[in-house]
């Protein structure tokens, strides 16, 4: 019987995509909304990233396509930009799955995507 709760299990998750970067993503909401920082770790990590049916690269070029789309999530993309990176995720195919944004969420969306970027691999 596993008995790992969702928070432990999200953040172990949480650090394995993202890395540090992750962890201040949760430490900068402590003083405003740390119940939020919970409930990011125990959901989206805990119970969604945690499960069998994609791998990490493929629920990271997931999540930059569809921020990416949004157009409005510019921070966030940043993150998981960078945690794409981290799990394996080329520059290339980075730069073509925003690319590929252009046709359903528009040429600005993926401008702005492939502006942030071009952020992230300077750094």
């Amino acid at each position: 019987m596993n008995t790992e709760s969702r928070y432990e299990r999200g953040l172990a998750k949480l650090r394995e995509v993202d890395g540090e970067a992750g962890e201040r993503v949760m430490q900068s909401l402590e003083d405003i909304a740390p119940d939020f920082a919970r409930y990011v770790i125990e959901f989206p990590f805990g119970d969604i990233y945690s499960r069998p049916g994609l791998d990490l690269r493929s629920r990271e070029i997931a999540v930059v396509a569809a921020l990416t789309a949004m157009g409005n999530a510019t921070p966030q993309l940043k993150v998981h930009i960078h945690a794409a990176l981290n799990v394996g995720v080329s520059r290339e195919e980075i730069v073509e799955t925003i690319m590929q944004m252009a046709v359903y969420a528009g040429f600005p969306a993926a401008l702005n995507g492939l502006m942030a970027a071009k952020e992230v691999f300077a750094q």
